[in-house]
């Protein structure tokens, strides 16, 4: 069994290839570089490395969402258009299900989350049960200061990871306080390889349904429908 993985669904582009359960290659780069002419020579490489030929896959990994729409979007549409051409299945994962992978062997709450921008994030809480990750509190876009404050209400401790921490270390901190807990940097980052341990609770998604969990309505839209709104008023 033969599996690519793949995650730009933020900064960070992710790729691994797993061959009959050992992953034999794994590529992170943490860099302000456009994914679009970056993925595919990262894939093609990769496959050199490990002198396999793309015919040889037999499923694809992706992670979906929630995240940045470009970064997203270009995940989903390689990994779609790889799966389609290839005839292999296709599994999408939650982008925030793969950094709350990074925290396997933490019993507690974990809190990954993404800035959305205007003081909101995506997020959700999860928790380590039996090798599964229980979702705790379901995925949102939120005001990070109102999910902090419902955090507190847990009175538990919470493992926050983001590659993004910076912009609310303080604020939870502050709200949190020792309940909060923040690890090393290298936890905060997603791996491809983590796609690939949760894929195995996933159903295959049939490849033409396959579409990126944006969360919200991107910044265009919002302006079309403000701009439909205001034609209709004025109509």
């Amino acid at each position: 069994m033969n599996t690519l993985a793949i995650d730009t669904s933020n900064q960070i582009l992710g790729v691994a290839i797993m061959q009959n359960e050992t992953i034999v290659a794994e590529l992170n780069t943490n860099i302000k570089k456009d994914h679009s002419s970056r993925l595919m020579p990262a894939i093609v490489n990769l496959m050199k490395e490990v002198e396999m030929e793309p015919e040889a896959l037999n499923e694809i990994i992706v992670a979906y969402g929630p995240g940045s729409y470009t970064g997203t979007r270009i995940g989903v549409t390689t990994a779609k258009t790889l799966a389609w051409a290839l005839n292999i299945p296709i599994y999408t994962v939650s982008s925030l299900e793969a950094v709350a992978a990074n925290a396997r062997f933490y019993q507690g709450y974990i809190c990954p989350f993404f800035d959305a921008r205007r003081k909101t994030v995506f997020t959700g809480l999860y928790q380590w049960d039996n090798n599964k990750l229980q979702t705790i509190k379901q995925e949102r876009n939120e005001l990070m200061e109102s999910w902090l404050h419902e955090l507190k209400e847990l009175n538990s401790e919470v493992m926050f990871l983001s590659s993004q921490l910076d912009l609310f270390k303080e604020m939870i901190t502050s709200v949190l306080r020792e309940k909060a807990i923040i690890p090393e940097n290298p936890y905060h980052h997603p791996k491809p390889s983590n796609l690939i341990i949760l894929a195995k609770e996933k159903d295959i998604t049939p490849v033409h349904l396959v579409s990126p969990n944006y969360m919200r309505i991107t910044e265009a839209e919002a302006n079309w429908i403000r701009n439909q709104k205001d034609d209709h008023q004025h109509g």
